[in-house]
């Protein structure tokens, strides 16, 4: 899966450069389709699976709306982390706000905060989310240690997919229902959360 990562994100640094060396407006103009496009496929595809899992959505519903408390303190924490990071490393404040709002869906966050806010903010959307993932991954066990909840906060969106399994191996089968939920509303909230910090520019 990196291999494809790195391979995708070379291959779009080389068309970036090609671009600002020809100053072929046409580029602009397919990556605006492309950045629309793949946005849609990838909510489609999300709802898509999760309609399918039946599992899945009965475990949701038996837990209730008690499954909001932990994602929306999540949110709030990194949007929070985000204003503060943006005046410590002096960066844009709301489009560090808008970057961390990914909550680490960095295929996500890449692409939204780029198109909303500029190319130079997607880059650091992309390199953001995608470190909150492998970092996770990489201090699971660390974290896991402190509790499960700690973990399920730091993987953030990606504890519904990627990072579920290693949550679930060192916090144990009981934080499976609490990652699960909490990555999926996430998953959810992040395209609007973006979107609403991207418009108080």
């Amino acid at each position: 899966m990196i291999k494809y990562v790195l391979f995708a994100l070379l291959l779009g640094g080389l068309v970036g450069y090609v671009n600002g060396v020809w100053g072929g407006v046409w580029v602009d103009g397919v990556m605006g389709v492309v950045f629309d496009g793949a946005l849609l496929v990838l909510l489609f595809v999300m709802g898509l699976s999760f309609g399918l899992d039946k599992e899945a959505v009965g475990r949701l519903r038996r837990v209730g709306f008690r499954i909001l408390v932990l994602p929306l303190c999540i949110a709030a924490g990194s949007v929070f982390g985000g204003f503060v990071g943006g005046l410590v490393f002096g960066v844009d404040v709301v489009g560090s706000m808008a970057v961390c709002a990914g909550f680490g869906w960095y295929t996500l966050a890449g692409p939204l905060v780029g198109q909303l806010m500029g190319s130079e903010l997607g880059a650091l959307g992309f390199v953001v989310n995608f470190l909150r993932e492998l970092l996770t991954i990489v201090t699971v066990s660390v974290t896991a240690k402190m509790g499960k909840y700690v973990t399920v906060a730091f993987g953030g969106a990606t504890t519904m997919d990627t990072t579920l399994p290693v949550i679930v191996r060192y916090c144990g089968s009981e934080a499976l229902i609490a990652a699960f939920s909490s990555g999926f509303v996430l998953s959810v909230m992040a395209p609007f959360v973006i979107t609403a910090i991207a418009s108080l520019r």
